[in-house]
């Protein structure tokens, strides 16, 4: 998934992406285990996304981003 599109969603979003991820991960790392993944490289890609979810949570919480469409939906 690319920046922008994570720039798109919402936090609670992302924490389910980020939960996605997490189990992708650990699918990936399970077949690698047992040498039926055939390209390592996923466990690379699996393992920077998360790592990129993570980057933008700790963004909100630590006030570098709001969540524009949480804002929106309160004040209606």
């Amino acid at each position: 998934m690319r920046m922008q599109e994570l720039n798109d969603l919402t936090q609670d979003e992302i924490k389910l992406q980020l939960d996605d991820a997490k189990e992708e991960m650990y699918n990936l790392r399970f077949q690698h285990a047992m040498h039926q993944l055939d390209n390592p490289l996923l466990v690379r890609d699996a393992r920077r996304k998360i790592a990129r979810l993570r980057t933008i949570l700790h963004e909100y919480d630590l006030g570098i981003r709001s969540d524009k469409k949480a804002t929106v939906e309160n004040a209606k």
